[in-house]
């Protein structure tokens, strides 16, 4: 059984009458890249803030490596590294000056730790080049240098990607499928473009409104949105009946109000309609279906009014 690196029990964070972040209750195991998806104001950004002990909450509990005390949790968060907010670098300096300057603050000892941070992220050829002159990838990427330096088990991300063109955030992706699956990092990433997240998360959290509406796997959402013919008919029964004797199909879900979801012979849908009818089925509708990421989370916050 995984380990949980962390986990939160009704995490509440409130704002005057405002509240940001409503009886959060979410659990990320070791090996995970937790993707945490919301609109801009649902509250991630104030999640990971206390997570990563830049907020206090309101209620509620944070339990960090099996640490829930003030004391246990500042230990806890030494084993992180985290991008929340754009890190603060020096513009006339160049990237290896700038992670030695944070190397020395931080305490840590082991100078070659520089070189590996740089080299990881792509940026070891920079040279001389001062931070001013970076590009925004490279300057995203020097912020996630920066957080793996001291070489943590779990890196905590708030939109890592946000601005970058196709080519940064192939590079940024790039990256962290490296550190996870090489050493094995425990990564909560999150992020508006959500079809780059499908790209990397292995589990989401999904937020609307302060409150974690669902939370799923990879695994588990891919079978959800998969394609099928969505089929509404007068007799589930007698359907189901001829789609398992006439097709030799077993993909199928029953659904409420009549509904079947076939995931055969989607690319049959005349062949199938045309069976029913001859069985004396009536047929309200059929139509290819099937969900992505974005299609999923609009749906599952109640469609586009509230998108």
């Amino acid at each position: 059984m995984s380990e949980v690196v962390l986990r939160t029990k009704s995490l509440t964070k409130q704002y005057g009458n405002q509240i940001a972040a409503n009886n959060l209750n979410i659990e990320v195991k070791r090996g995970e890249i937790y993707g945490l998806v919301g609109k801009n104001g649902a509250g991630k950004t104030t999640l990971l803030r206390m997570i990563c002990g830049l907020s206090n909450p309101t209620s509620g509990e944070i339990e960090l490596f099996n640490e829930t005390s003030k004391e246990g949790l500042g230990k806890a968060r030494m084993r992180s590294g985290s991008i929340i907010e754009t890190p603060c670098f020096f513009p006339y300096l160049s990237a290896r000056k700038n992670l030695e300057y944070y190397r020395i603050q931080r305490g840590i000892v082991e100078k070659n730790i520089t070189d590996f941070a740089l080299e990881f992220v792509g940026l070891n050829d920079t040279g001389n080049k001062k931070f001013k002159n970076f590009s925004l990838g490279m300057k995203q990427r020097l912020g996630l240098a920066l957080a793996i330096m001291a070489s943590p088990d779990l890196l905590i991300l708030d939109e890592p990607i946000n601005g970058l063109d196709p080519e940064g955030i192939k590079k940024i992706r790039d990256i962290l499928l490296k550190l996870n699956r090489e050493k094995n990092t425990t990564i909560i990433i999150s992020s508006h473009i959500l079809g780059e997240l499908s790209q990397l998360a292995t589990n989401y959290g999904f937020i609307n409104k302060g409150e974690l509406v669902e939370q799923i796997s990879a695994k588990e959402l891919k079978e959800k949105c998969k394609n099928c013919l969505s089929i509404k008919v007068n007799d589930t029964e007698k359907a189901s009946i001829v789609i398992e004797n006439e097709f030799g199909c077993r993909k199928y879900e029953v659904r409420s109000g009549n509904e079947i979801r076939l995931y055969e012979k989607i690319d049959e849908p005349d062949i199938v309609s045309e069976m029913l009818i001859e069985r004396g089925i009536k047929l309200f509708w059929m139509y290819q279906m099937g969900f992505n990421l974005e299609d999923y989370f609009i749906n599952l916050i109640g469609g586009n009014k509230n998108a």
